[in-house]
């Protein structure tokens, strides 16, 4: 279905945000906190000066002409993506008016048999 070029980014956007979904249900059950972060540049970034370095996507290692450092470029995402969302704590307002919280008509459905 992805390689239908008119619907490839609609399909991809369902799956992420499904993905999203699940992650964010699994976390509440088990009592564990998702903080959303944009991945603009997750990659691209140096973790340690922040400055941008940019590089293809054949390329594995994050080296950094700026400080000197070497990571893996997966590692270096990871680190940039932990920052960004540990930037965002203590922030909320995160749901626009009206809207229900991840899941919320699951786990009311959930509820609901529950009590039956």
């Amino acid at each position: 279905m992805v390689k239908n070029r008119h619907l490839a980014k609609s399909i991809s956007d369902v799956g992420w945000s499904i993905f999203r979904h699940w992650l964010e249900y699994f976390a509440i059950k088990y009592g564990k906190l998702t903080i959303p972060v944009s991945p603009h540049n997750t990659s691209q970034n140096c973790s340690n000066c922040g400055k941008k370095v940019v590089k293809s996507l054949s390329t594995i290692t994050h080296i950094c002409p700026h400080c000197g450092y070497t990571e893996d470029r997966d590692v270096n995402a990871a680190k940039n993506i932990l920052k960004k969302a540990l930037s965002t704590v203590g922030q909320t307002g995160s749901l626009k008016l009206g809207e229900f919280p991840p899941l919320f008509m699951l786990e009311q459905s959930c509820i609901g048999k529950r009590e039956l």
